[in-house]
Order: C-alpha cells, then sequence, then structure tokens
C-alpha cells in the first residue's frame, strides 16, 4: 500500500511537472514573440534616428557661417 502511494504521489507531482512545463514554454513563446516585435520597433526607431541626425547636418552644413566674427 505505501508503495501504491509513493507512485500515486511521484504520479501526481509529474502531471503538475508536465503542466508546468507546458506554462512555461507558452510563456517562452509569447517572450519571444515580444523580443522580435521589440527588436523591430528598435531597429526602425534607429532607422528614423539616423534619418532625421542626416536632416539636422544637413541643415546645419546649409547654415552660413560666422567667419568674420
Amino acid at each position: 500500500m505505501t508503495s501504491q502511494t509513493s507512485l500515486d504521489h511521484i504520479a501526481e507531482r509529474v502531471e503538475r511537472l508536465l503542466v508546468r512545463h507546458e506554462e512555461l514554454q507558452r510563456t517562452n513563446a509569447l517572450l519571444a514573440e515580444q523580443v522580435t516585435a521589440l527588436t523591430q520597433e528598435r531597429d526602425s526607431l534607429r532607422s528614423r534616428l539616423n534619418a532625421a541626425r542626416a536632416r539636422v547636418d544637413a541643415l546645419i552644413e546649409r547654415l552660413p557661417s560666422n567667419q568674420g566674427a
């Protein structure tokens, strides 16, 4: 009887671990999707920042210089 109780206990624990494993897999997949989305957003923002820098640099180049000052 004791060995059956131990087996039942082990079986319950294995079931809980399997459920937890599935939950963690789903969480991991969601986090991976978030990482992908955030990486794409970061890359887009970097591109926009570089374009804005280029425009600012072009505007600075067009400013008259103060060579006589």
